[in-house]
């Protein structure tokens, strides 16, 4: 995906307050189409994992209950201004989505 998400990372004294918008459909599977009646497929993130200069720092699993176009924010201890971050997400079908900055 081409703009699969946009992020931000500013330093906040020690700490590095981190945004992230992901452009992702998050369907339920439970909504049904308007024209058809037929049920949509699901199809939503379910493993989102961030990183500072290579090092993990952020776990998450998502279900289909989170909604369309999800807001991660996060702060992170102890990093400094240029650390780049990383956010790597997949979703149910196994599509990757994935996003950098800088910690400005």
């Amino acid at each position: 995906m081409a703009d699969a998400m946009k992020m931000r990372a500013t330093m906040q004294g020690d700490t590095a307050d981190v945004k992230v918008l992901m452009n992702h459909i998050m369907e339920t599977g439970l909504r049904k189409d308007a024209k058809t009646g037929q049920l949509i497929p699901a199809h939503f993130i379910n493993s989102v994992v961030a990183a500072v200069n290579g090092k993990t720092v952020l776990e998450a699993q998502w279900g289909a209950a989170v909604a369309k176009n999800p807001f991660l924010g996060f702060r992170v201890k102890g990093a400094k201004a240029g650390d780049k971050i990383t956010i790597n997400a997949v979703d149910n079908k196994g599509e990757k989505l994935s996003g950098e900055t800088t910690v400005a």
